[in-house]
């Protein structure tokens, strides 16, 4: 889709004639150029029928042509003042949920719109579509996930801590074609697997331990997620297979189905039911899923709330967990693509029981 298409998309949705944009990554999405302004002020303004304006600071100039006037401005200048000159004083303006109060305020007391209003559903609804291309490129980054957790199996070994895991992960992803992480990994080791958002420490790896990992890279600006565990030299006890096989099967039958026109509560509420029925509702404690691309988490989400209704394009997370430290901790998470009239599992590596070492 070319961004121009992006931004007549945004525009039928909007629910104001103008919107202005300062999250880098929706302007790049809306022009195809990256502008990380750090404290600086970046804002793409889109008025209905109108051409878009880009602000931006002087030290970011750049020659390319992207379908936008170009409104530079210095560090001395009033930055307010100049966007002023571009809004519409007499209509509403949306804003974006990323921009600063240190701005906002500004703008509300130079009064440059005659009201304020979050304009950023808009915006997310359409990034929630991903375009053929953007498909291909969501297919691309999880084919470099799943052959880096092909590699990452071999790291473990005994002795090793899990800082020292998650650190040589980097390394791999980029000798396979990613630029970095899309997130900081998770390695998880024993106990700390039933922490979801464990961050890797010093625990050590030490046999019949539960390994979480937890992974994703960015492959050609776009995002992968995956989240596999394995156990270290011993079978699973028969509790931690049951914890394991109740988060199977619970990701497996939330994918299985999915398709076009589904409401997302009701894919949470189907993973949900399964690991409550088995005795561990009160240990699967996040939502289902999240929605993914240029960022690993865009809105909207798979949740008990959500309200909103599947639609070919989409791509996000089925990542049910059981986070029980006196049982086991499991997560086991794929990307999935809304087809025209079903699903497309991204991520291929197995979800066999595996026991390594």
């Amino acid at each position: 889709m070319l961004v121009k298409e992006r931004m007549n998309r945004i525009m039928e949705k909007a629910s104001t004639d103008q919107l202005l944009i300062t999250d880098p990554y929706a302007v790049y999405y809306l022009t195809g150029k990256w502008i990380f302004p750090g404290e600086r002020f970046l804002g793409l303004l889109l008025k209905r029928g109108e051409e878009p304006v880009l602000f931006v600071n002087e030290l970011f100039r750049f020659e390319e042509e992207l379908g936008v006037k170009k409104a530079y401005y210095a560090d001395t200048d009033d930055v307010i003042s100049i966007v002023k000159k571009e809004t519409e004083k007499n209509s509403p303006l949306g804003v974006d949920k990323i921009l600063e109060a240190k701005f906002l305020l500004p703008m509300m007391e130079q009064n440059i719109a005659s009201g304020f209003v979050l304009g950023s559903e808009a915006v997310d609804e359409t990034r929630a579509v991903k375009d053929k291309a953007e498909q291909e490129l969501m297919r691309k980054s999880s084919l470099v996930n799943d052959l880096a957790m092909e590699q990452f199996r071999y790291l473990l070994k005994d002795g090793i801590t899990e800082k020292e895991c998650a650190a040589q992960m980097l390394d791999i992803y980029r000798k396979l074609g990613a630029s970095g992480y899309s997130f900081e990994p998770i390695a998880a080791f024993g106990k700390n697997a039933a922490d979801p958002h464990h961050m890797p420490d010093d625990t050590v790896l030490q046999e019949g331990d539960i390994v979480l990992f937890d992974v994703g890279c960015v492959v050609d600006d776009y995002c992968s997620d995956m989240t596999r565990v394995f156990f270290w030299k011993k079978e699973p006890t028969e509790i931690q297979k049951e914890v394991y096989n109740l988060v199977r099967k619970a990701n497996e039958t939330a994918e299985e189905m999915l398709k076009p026109g589904l409401k997302l509560a009701d894919v949470d509420k189907t993973a949900r039911d399964i690991i409550t029925a088995g005795g561990y509702g009160k240990d699967f404690t996040h939502r289902l899923g999240h929605f993914i691309g240029l960022q690993d988490h865009e809105k909207p989400d798979v949740s008990s709330t959500s309200e909103y209704i599947s639609r070919e394009g989409n791509v996000f997370s089925i990542e049910p967990g059981i986070y029980n430290p006196d049982a086991a901790g499991v997560r086991i998470e794929d990307l999935v693509l809304i087809t025209e009239d079903g699903h497309e599992v991204l991520n291929h590596y197995p979800k066999d029981i595996e026991v390594l070492g």
